[in-house]
């Protein structure tokens, strides 16, 4: 019998050298240039050679195939020449000469097709940094039931406490093997990586590199939607005076693990104030104006304005303690244009109270590519506050201010 010899970057062959089944889980983290990516899709592919085996490559969202994982697992097929010569290798297909199959989905809305795949050997969980809990439960509750079933989770660590930073770092399972890989620790680093990698040394603020290369959480960089706009300063608004405008009330409802989220803001000179907040995860409806009363008084008898993917829910707080709540006109570009708006003022003031929204102010970023370099596109994140927010204000971020003081 023929035997090959693959070369792995130390830290990885820890990880992948232990034979099939003997862990549940093989989980690593880091930055750019680590190999990990290409070495999870190579050990995949050998196993899948070594023996028939059904394998679910899932990530969170997933538009298309080429957005998939197969891209990584055609380029570790075609770079040993027996792989290549076993795999049938399609544009939306992957499938092995003696029965293995590479299944590639999205986990975001498709759960119950992800519960309905049975005989699943192996489950690689790409960009696992963007999986929410409620798919990570789905997912563990469906990709274990055969007798080596494994599970293997790949990310670069973005936040501090994300679910799969709570589930491999913070509190490890006991049947894991995981490791951080960085490109210091790939001996195999290729040059062309290496030049941009120093390109990027030079000219990216040092917190976004140590999260693209160094595998450092996402923190107070160029990423950040509002940066160094958001300051938190004690302040206390005097609504007699008359530079202090406002309360301007905002609401966004809650959603499975996304928490209900409430907002008092107001205007003072150049600045834009977040004076108090409400957020609540799993609060219940009938709950709902109890609770951000209770947080805010005085909440009821003003102007609210809250997230109109939800009429009815909107209609239910009207009848049940928020007789002033609204819904707000929403139109393409309605995100962006609410952010620039609010980049607009000289600084966005935050009470020190409201700790959840200094929390956003810090994780609300925008997406980097896979240069490193900081896009326009938001992430779908950490932004719960900062919706309600833009709710708060919303006739005054397209229509005027003065639409602003009526009710609409």
């Amino acid at each position: 019998m023929s035997q090959a010899t693959i070369d792995l970057p130390p830290k990885l062959a820890d990880v992948y050298s232990p034979p099939r089944g003997s862990v549940k889980y093989r989980a690593t983290y880091g930055g750019r240039g680590s190999a990990k990516s290409f070495t999870a899709a190579l050990m995949a592919a050998i196993w899948g050679y070594a023996a028939p085996m059904r394998v679910l490559c899932v990530r969170e969202f997933q538009a298309s195939i080429p957005e998939s994982f197969h891209a990584e697992l055609k380029a570790a097929i075609a770079s040993q020449p027996w792989l290549e010569a076993h795999y049938d290798v399609g544009r939306d297909y992957l499938r092995g000469a003696n029965g293995s199959e590479f299944i590639f989905r999205g986990l975001r809305r498709n759960e119950q097709s992800i519960k309905s795949l049975a005989k699943v050997d192996l489950t690689i969980v790409e960009e696992a940094e963007d999986v929410p809990e409620t798919s990570w439960l789905a997912l563990e509750a469906t990709v274990f039931r055969q007798p080596k079933s494994e599970l293997w989770a790949i990310w670069n660590p973005r936040t501090d406490g994300s679910p799969v930073d709570r589930r491999f770092r913070k509190e490890p399972p006991e049947s894991a093997l995981i490791a951080e890989v960085n490109w210091n620790d790939n001996p195999y680093f290729p040059d062309g990586l290496k030049a941009l990698r120093e390109r990027q040394q030079r000219l990216l603020d040092p917190a976004t590199y140590a999260h693209v290369w160094e595998g450092a959480y996402l923190e107070n960089s160029d990423a950040q939607v509002f940066g160094s706009k958001a300051k938190v300063e004690p302040f206390e608004p005097n609504p007699r005076l008359p530079e202090w405008q406002g309360p301007f009330y905002g609401g966004d409802f809650g959603f499975s693990q996304d928490p209900t989220a409430a907002v008092e803001c107001w205007i003072r000179g150049d600045n834009f104030y977040i004076r108090r907040e409400a957020f609540r995860t799993g609060l219940e409806l009938d709950d709902t104006a109890p609770f951000v009363v209770g947080a805010m008084p005085g909440f009821e008898r003003e102007v609210s304005r809250w997230d109109s993917a939800r009429p009815e829910s909107i209609s239910h707080l009207n009848r049940h303690g928020l007789p002033m709540a609204r819904a707000v006109t929403k139109w393409p570009g309605s995100v962006e244009d609410g952010i620039a708006w609010l980049r607009s003022w000289g600084s966005i003031i935050i009470h020190p109270e409201c700790a959840n929204m200094q929390r956003e102010a810090r994780l609300y970023s925008y997406k980097t590519n896979e240069n490193g370099d900081v896009t326009t596109k938001i992430i779908d994140a950490h932004n719960h506050g900062w919706d309600a927010v833009r709710y708060a204000v919303q006739p005054m971020i397209r229509g005027g201010s003065d639409q602003v003081f009526g009710v609409l």
